[in-house]
Parts: structure tokens; C-alpha cells; sequence
């Protein structure tokens, strides 16, 4: 245990969209992708659970699909793990509710006591949400809401519309997002979760490449590993990189070795200059 300076690493976004069928779930995602990578849509894929949804949206560009027909969280661990190999920069999982969905029919197939058959639920969904949380690339889930009604008045007549209540998910999803933005049936999205404060308490808004954009600003606007490890190369003195390493101390599992090969050239300079400086102390006597 120790105490350190607070310190922000460069991020990638870990983010959620939920709201009721037709509210623009996944064009809204890929409009947020195509912002977050200015556009490069060839490092963008799309995990399709909604038969095909995302190839209505092609017009856009030429961004990459995974089509299931299995909605077991593991199926859709290994599809991430697909995207990653292929060198995907954005992840879009359209939807994560199939994956409970999966889970709830398992779970009411199971024979036994229904309290403790959670034990063979819980491990699944566990290791489904870790692999979107550690994953190295920008992930966009989506989750559909519960359906409901409501009469508002238009035109002096009352008419139904649809509105979305709570995500199809388990209980607490939300804790594992950064940023979660809740969509009405007219394209209108609000957050009702947000860690880098670019959307909290701000009116409704249409979701724009721009959205992709701003999260892309904030995701970078941290010290990168690429740029810590070009610090450390930049280090000429032990002192230096002692105080580098301080300065870094919460990163050292990823930093080490370059800290290690970097001591290792200041100790070589330091003994190649002491070598030459004994040499030329010898020639001038």
C-alpha cells in the first residue's frame, strides 16, 4: 500500500447507448465511431446481434461486421477478441442485452433451486463485462429499454408515445461505463452517467460525428504509454530516471523494462566516458 500523486493515462472510451427499438441506437453508435477515428471506418467493427441492423447503415462507410446467431456472453467474448486480432480500433457490441437475454433463458432452463443456480450465471456475465472493461480498444455497447407509454398531448388531441424506462441488462451495468447516454424514440440523447464530464447536466442533443470527436479529445488528452517510455529514453542522468520513476510509479509493471535498458545505457555511457577519460588523463602525463 502506498500514496501517490493522482495522475490521468491516456484512455480509451468505454461507453453504453440505451434506449427503445427505432431510437437510433446504432446508426448513432457508428456516427460516434466514425468521430472517435476521424472518419477511418475500416478500423471500425460492428458485433451484429440484431439481425443485420448495422449493414442498414453502409451508406456510411466501409466499417466491419460480425454477424452472431449465438448470444452466449462467451460467443461474444471471442468476437471481441476477433476484432482485437484484426486490428479493430472501435468496437461497436450491438447489443449487450442478447447476452442477458441468453442468460435469463439459461438460467430458467436450469432445474434445481433458482437462488443458487445464479452461481452459473454470474461468473459468465462477470467475465463478458471484464472483457469489455480491459480490452484495449474504444468499446460502444448498446442496450435496449423496457418498453413503455405515455400520453402527451398534441395538436389538443392525446397521443401515445413510446418512451424507454431501464436497460434490458443486469442490475448495476451502468457502474461498468464511463459514459452512458440515454436515446428517446425522436433521436434525442441525454447522459445519465458521465465520468469525463462533457455531457453531464447538459440540454438534450442529436448525436453528430462530433459527439465522436470530443470523446476522442478527452481520451487523449492523458500521457500515453508510448509517451512515457520516449521520456524514459530521454532520461541522460540516474537522477533522472530516478525521479522519472517516482514521477511514474503507478505505470512501473508496464514501464519497467524500458526504465531497466535505459539504466543499463546510462551505466554503458558513464563507463565508456570514464574509460576515455582515464585514457586521455594517461596520454597527456
Amino acid at each position: 500500500m502506498k500514496l501517490r500523486k493522482s495522475s490521468r493515462r491516456q484512455a480509451r472510451i468505454k461507453m453504453a447507448l440505451q434506449g427503445p427499438a427505432g431510437s437510433g441506437k446504432t446508426y448513432s453508435s457508428l456516427l460516434i465511431a466514425k468521430g472517435l477515428l476521424n472518419g477511418k471506418f475500416e478500423k471500425v467493427a460492428v458485433i451484429d446481434s440484431e439481425k443485420g441492423s448495422s449493414d442498414l447503415y453502409a451508406d456510411l462507410g466501409n466499417y466491419n461486421v460480425v454477424a452472431l446467431d449465438n448470444f452466449s456472453p462467451e460467443t461474444y467474448i471471442q468476437a471481441i477478441e476477433l476484432c482485437e486480432r484484426e486490428g479493430m480500433e472501435v468496437i461497436i457490441i450491438d447489443s449487450i442485452t442478447h447476452a442477458w437475454e441468453f442468460l435469463l433463458d439459461y438460467h430458467g432452463s436450469l432445474s434445481g433451486n433458482s437462488f443458487t443456480n445464479w452461481n452459473k450465471i454470474t461468473p459468465r456475465q462477470r467475465a463478458f463485462m471484464d472483457k469489455i472493461i480491459s480490452s484495449n480498444v474504444h468499446i460502444i455497447a448498446t442496450m435496449r429499454t423496457k418498453q413503455d407509454y405515455v400520453l402527451n398531448q398534441k395538436d389538443g388531441k392525446y397521443v401515445p408515445e413510446k418512451v424507454g424506462l431501464k436497460a434490458v441488462q443486469r442490475d448495476g451495468v451502468e457502474y461498468e461505463f464511463t459514459l452512458i447516454l440515454d436515446l428517446d424514440i425522436k433521436h434525442f440523447a441525454k447522459s445519465s452517467k458521465d465520468r469525463t464530464g462533457l455531457f453531464m447536466d447538459k440540454p438534450e442533443f442529436k448525436i453528430t460525428t462530433g459527439v465522436g470527436k470530443q470523446l476522442y479529445d478527452w481520451c487523449n488528452s492523458g500521457v500515453s504509454l508510448d509517451q512515457m517510455k520516449e521520456q524514459v529514453k530521454n532520461c541522460h542522468t540516474n537522477r533522472q530516471l530516478n525521479e522519472l520513476y517516482a514521477k511514474f510509479s503507478d505505470f512501473a509493471e508496464d514501464l519497467n523494462p524500458d526504465f531497466v535498458q535505459q539504466q543499463d545505457l546510462i551505466k554503458n555511457r558513464n563507463l565508456i566516458n570514464l574509460q576515455n577519460h582515464s585514457k586521455n588523463g594517461t596520454a597527456s602525463n
